[in-house]
């Protein structure tokens, strides 16, 4: 099947032979369902076809500078084909796939899982749905995709290649956002640019309290209008307020501070700030009698069903399916159960801690340069509650410094 009026142009580092290769549609592998939002049309469409594109080209023995400047980019002009799916006119754009390829590799991620991940359900809008900042989870909830600014885009390039170095030496093992992809995509001329990332939270637990910390105790907690959402993001006042802990063995604990060691020097070395630690905690008895109740629920209803019917001495068999896709974990799990090598940022909690909990921790925010205006702020806050007040924003050294000093602490 060809495109009608479609047009790529790919760097000639990615695959030279494409030069005098006209464009057709590599067949695909995945069926790709389409959703009502233009754009995320635009981006199932151009996940499937930029991943098919990339299965053509040979992996490289290793990345070169110019890769982490690379990017492909398709036009496609449809007119009239295929209107109820996708838009008249559209352009997708791919930002260096190689080193993202190369990314989602070493986060243990196969790309045809990753296809599949994205291109056969539409993403789901957070809770509050907002279109202003758009942001997304896969169907299978493993990925989050984020709205981030032209801007953000420059700054990821900036760092991508020491990032990318970063995440090689520490061989995956990191508490940094998972950077897995990132594209243009164009519609009736406006361009939106989406980040792709792995999931911190679980894909399968339920988080029933997150938090959002950054060390800091100026205007750190969270208002009115976001403690009433179902879910919703404290801060480190309510933290302390709660008197939370996280119960975690003394090798957990000191594999979680090697990990953030690690990757607050990065982020220092890259003059990053005003970055936090996302913590989600799954209580796993609270899981289990939601379990039960459901069980409840649901026997009771199929003893209706079964009186109605006149089938009260059939057998009756029920079966539990989890969240649909390739995620599915062959045995059934029960509560506070989960994969490791899925969910990569949850921690079980201690043999004997006073709450039974699965924590998910890792670092969020990392795109914020401590430049001018950051030190503009800085001055003007710190005019406003003193020289010595907590605040979130300060040089790179001493928010790293205060941000270990609080993390330390947050363990029982």
């Amino acid at each position: 099947m060809s495109s009608p009026g479609a047009t790529s142009s790919s760097l000639s580092s990615l695959a030279p032979k494409r030069k005098t290769k006209k464009k057709h549609f590599v067949q695909q592998k995945v069926k790709v369902f389409r959703a009502s939002d233009p754009v995320l049309s635009v981006l199932m469409w151009g996940v499937n076809h930029s991943i098919n594109d990339l299965s053509h080209v040979p992996v490289p023995v290793m990345l070169l500078p110019d890769d982490f400047k690379a990017s492909t980019k398709i036009k496609v002009s449809n007119h009239l084909f295929n209107k109820e799916n996708l838009p008249g006119q559209f352009k997708f754009k791919d930002y260096c796939p190689q080193v993202f390829r190369n990314l989602r590799e070493r986060f243990g991620i196969e790309d045809q899982d990753y296809q599949v991940s994205l291109a056969r359900s539409p993403p789901l809008k957070d809770e509050e749905g907002k279109r202003v900042e758009l942001l997304l989870t896969s169907y299978d909830h493993t990925l989050i995709i984020k709205e981030i600014s032209s801007e953000e885009v420059e700054e990821i390039h900036n760092i991508l290649s020491e990032y990318h170095q970063h995440i090689v030496t520490c061989h995956g093992s990191t508490l940094l956002p998972q950077f897995l992809a990132m594209y243009r995509i164009t519609v009736e001329s406006e361009d939106t640019y989406l980040l792709v990332m792995r999931n911190m939270f679980s894909h399968r637990l339920h988080v029933h309290r997150k938090y959002d910390l950054k060390g800091s105790l100026v205007s750190r907690q969270a208002s009115f209008k976001e403690k009433v959402k179902e879910l919703p993001t404290y801060k480190d006042v309510d933290f302390r307020n709660k008197m939370q802990k996280v119960y975690v063995s003394a090798e957990e604990r000191e594999k979680i501070m090697d990990k953030l060691n690690r990757d607050i020097e990065f982020l220092v070395r890259m003059k990053i700030m005003d970055y936090s630690l996302l913590l989600g905690i799954h209580d796993v008895e609270r899981a289990e009698r939601d379990e039960e109740d459901e069980e409840d629920t649901e026997s009771s209803y199929e003893e209706e069903e079964v009186e109605e019917n006149g089938l009260a001495h059939a057998p009756c068999s029920t079966s539990s399916g989890g969240i649909g896709g390739y995620m599915n974990s062959f045995k059934p799990m029960g509560p506070g159960e989960f994969d490791p090598y899925v969910d990569v940022y949850a921690i079980q909690s201690a043999v004997g801690a006073p709450q039974r909990e699965v924590y998910f921790m890792g670092l969020i925010d990392m795109l914020t340069q401590y430049d001018t205006k950051k030190k503009a702020a800085h001055a003007a806050k710190a005019v406003k509650h003193g020289a010595g007040a907590e605040i979130s924003t300060v040089h790179p050294e001493q928010y790293a410094k205060r941000f270990r000093e609080f993390i330390t602490k947050i363990f029982a």
